[in-house]
């Protein structure tokens, strides 16, 4: 027998403030015909004054423990995927412990940037894997309007605020790619290509900091190595692109979606898109994507799904998993 960890419940939570392209056409030399066309994106939420981003991933925990039939005393850990946490310390992810009424195990954050899901996955894997637990919510969780430069008109239509998460189980299965659960992942990083996307400000720097992005390298790297990441894994589960039923990828722009799946040899209706409502999410928007696919009758039990993201470091990074 092979213990694997095995997605028993899934949520997700959007603040209630819808933004439509339309509102950028008063502050900004831009469009919604436009941002469409080069993003895909119709509309992305924002958190309301004092919502915080542990606010959000509480919200979205608690759906997918509802999702898992269980309650936060059955969870023994926390992973939280996040780059713009309510504070420097402690981490979000003990707030959400605490909101939960969570009174053991253990909690923290991770930041990879959209790439954050991914390496919490892998993460929250390897716990279960070792034995260091037996249950893990794993979130991703954004307000990255709070680091927009609302002067941008190259970033600040992108990206949105919100909060996905899985409940991960221990469960023994027969070893082969035929498991529900994690089969493999990958994971990858060059700090050469920092200066693609990244904030211009932070703690040891004494500033607050905007997002900052090269957009057109950004893509460039994005297609390439999301594909290689997802093939890589693929391969490592001893299987391949054919077999995959659906690709839920990072909601950062519809073209990079569509020149991944097309780079995959895979159609656009085995891809789960939601950036048209949310924008780029971030870590959120990986598990935002599998809840709303739920939701809407396209992933169910037994499907083969590949899950792949790029951000800011450049880190990327895939996870195959059968639902």
């Amino acid at each position: 027998m092979t213990r694997r960890a095995v997605v028993t419940g899934v949520g997700h939570y959007l603040p209630e403030r819808v933004v439509e392209n339309a509102e950028f056409e008063a502050s900004l030399d831009t469009t919604d015909d436009w941002i469409r066309s080069r993003s895909g994106i119709e509309r992305r939420h924002f958190a309301a004054e004092g919502e915080t981003t542990s606010d959000l991933a509480t919200h979205a925990a608690r759906a997918a423990l509802q999702d898992a039939g269980i309650t936060a005393d059955d969870v023994d850990a926390i992973v939280l995927a996040t780059s713009t946490a309510d504070l420097t310390f402690p981490s979000a992810a003990t707030m959400v412990q605490a909101a939960l009424g969570m009174t053991k195990g253990f909690a923290f954050d991770l930041q990879a940037v959209c790439a954050g899901f991914v390496y919490a996955l892998t993460n929250a894997n390897a716990l279960i894997l070792s034995g260091q637990a037996e249950r893990v919510l794993v979130i991703g969780a954004e307000t990255f309007s709070r680091i927009m430069d609302w002067t941008d008109r190259s970033t600040c239509v992108l990206f949105g605020d919100g909060a996905g998460a899985l409940v991960l189980e221990a469960q023994d299965c027969a070893g082969t790619s035929d498991d529900r659960g994690i089969l493999s992942t990958d994971l990858n990083s060059d700090g050469r290509y920092k200066d693609l996307l990244y904030v211009d400000g932070g703690v040891s720097t004494n500033s607050t900091g905007h997002l900052r992005m090269q957009g057109n390298q950004v893509f460039r790297h994005a297609v390439e190595k999301l594909a290689g990441t997802a093939n890589t894994a693929l391969k490592t589960a001893g299987l391949a692109a054919g077999d995959v039923d659906w690709i839920v990828p990072h909601q950062a722009n519809i073209r990079i979606i569509q020149g991944t799946a097309k780079k995959m040899g895979l159609s656009m209706d085995n891809v789960v898109v939601t950036v048209q409502d949310h924008g780029n999410t971030s870590a959120a928007s990986i598990p935002l994507a599998p809840s709303v696919g739920k939701s809407r009758g396209q992933i169910k039990d037994g499907d083969l799904i590949v899950t792949e993201a790029i951000g800011g470091g450049l880190a990327w990074g895939a996870v195959v998993l059968r639902w």
